[in-house]
Formats: C-alpha cells, structure tokens, sequence
C-alpha cells in the first residue's frame, strides 16, 4: 500500500512540474477541453488532453 501512495505521490509531483511545459506546447487548450464558469468558480476539464497524453503513455509503456 505504501508503494502505490509514494508512486502517486511521484505522479503527482511530476505532472505538476510538466504542467507549465505541457500548457505552453498547447496541450490544455485542445478542442475537447471543457472550461466554463459555475458556482462563481472557473472550471477546467481536460478531456482530450487526458485522452491523448493516456494514448502516448500506453504506447511508451508497450514498446519500452
């Protein structure tokens, strides 16, 4: 159990310093990404950046 929390843990710190580097190359503003205002708060669902960066790390998984 302590390996999955430091494994999350490591995911976590690491998609947060890709972030920045990740939005500048686009990915964050695709077509399929939902943003929109409710409850007086902006809200951001990344559909098709999730889709895509799940394709490319099952394809580097696969043949690594």
């Amino acid at each position: 159990m302590i390996r999955w929390m430091i494994v999350i843990f490591l995911a976590l710190m690491l998609i947060s310093w890709f972030s920045p580097l990740l939005h500048r190359l686009g990915f964050g503003k695709l077509p399929g990404d939902l943003r929109f205002r409710a409850f007086g708060r902006d809200w951001f669902i990344p559909l098709t950046t999730t889709i895509l960066l799940s394709f490319v790390a099952s394809l580097i998984s696969k043949y690594v």
